[in-house]
């Protein structure tokens, strides 16, 4: 079939040439221009040009021979075990760094193979989201890509620390890194267990993207994240505290961490629903009663209004 196969080359390295032959030329057509992501890859002229021919596509064999390192890694990533499960027509090195016979007769130019650490990050993007489109459809449009952001920022195809999503440090180290505000709020007294290990990042968001604010993952429902795991708010009621469908949780709460107990924006429950239920007339909430006492050393709201979430009973939230 392919005459250009040398006499006495291995059977693994035919199997390996004839997949790439069989897949590269339509990954490198997704690269070009991915449409779901919105992101265009402007992939050189020499890739374009070599990428639909198989002749130069010499292998990932010949690829060990000087990347040994990278090579002996690469047995126990996701990406090698997806091309030995599919018969050798999964993932090898010319899938991602497109093909190498230029690469390999010029000595090892590296202007004439991808390499990812010298690529913008729309490339690099493109050239992941060749195959990984489908489960992650928004990335082109989050908070991460539009701050410059690529795969290669977070994820590490030779280098790991997590093997299943081959992430470069383990959560929530590898989020903090960046987001070092949210880490400050863990450290306060009342916060989910993340640093303890129990929760991750992901758990709540998709750094991939949402249609969510904040990349926020969504509950079959539609509900905020919050009920996934607190199933007594989550409702329906019969009489539903307009705050809590409206703007969410985090009217009341602060998620990631508070100093006050059930993660309170404020330390007094009655400063808290006096937000809202004030004789102020920029309001439109009920104002709070007449023979309301207010005074801080009466008890809390919530002594009488226990049902704060939602009532099934009350249209004050009685039990």
């Amino acid at each position: 079939m392919f005459r250009a196969i040398a006499v006495g080359a291995s059977m693994k390295r035919i199997l390996l040439s004839v997949a790439m032959i069989a897949l590269l030329p339509g990954f490198w057509k997704a690269a070009t221009v991915h449409a779901a992501s919105g992101i265009k890859q402007p992939v050189s002229t020499l890739l374009q040009k070599n990428a639909n021919d198989p002749a130069n596509y010499v292998g990932s064999d010949t690829c060990m021979t000087c990347h040994a390192d990278v090579a002996k890694s690469f047995a126990t990533n996701p990406h090698s075990r997806l091309a030995l499960t599919h018969g050798g027509k999964g993932a090898t090195c010319e899938t991602c760094h497109g093909p190498g016979k230029a690469h390999v007769d010029s000595g090892g130019d590296a202007t004439k193979i991808f390499n990812f650490r010298k690529a913008s990050a729309k490339q690099v993007d493109a050239t992941c989201l060749g195959c990984h489109a489908g489960v992650h459809p928004n990335f082109g449009g989050t908070p991460h890509a539009k701050a410059g952001l690529s795969c290669i920022s977070c994820h590490s195809n030779h280098a790991s620390q997590t093997e299943a999503t081959l992430l470069k440090a383990p959560q929530p180290q590898l989020c903090e890194n960046c987001h070092a505000d949210i880490k400050m709020a863990f450290a306060q007294p009342f916060h989910h267990p993340v640093e303890e290990g129990v929760l991750k990042c992901t758990d709540c968001h998709d750094p991939h993207g949402t249609s969510q604010g904040n990349q926020l993952r969504s509950t079959a429902d539609q509900n905020a994240i919050c009920t996934k795991c607190h199933t007594e708010v989550a409702g329906p009621f019969v009489y539903e505290h307009p705050p809590v469908k409206v703007e969410g949780c985090t009217t009341c709460h602060s998620p990631h961490g508070s100093p006050n107990p059930r993660f309170l924006k404020v330390s007094n429950v009655n400063m808290l629903c006096l937000q809202c239920h004030s004789a102020s007339m920029n309001f439109t909430a009920p104002g709070t009663p007449s023979f309301h006492n207010q005074a801080a050393q009466y008890q809390a709201c919530t002594i009488c209004h226990t049902q704060i979430h939602g009532s099934n009973a009350s249209s004050t939230f009685f039990k």
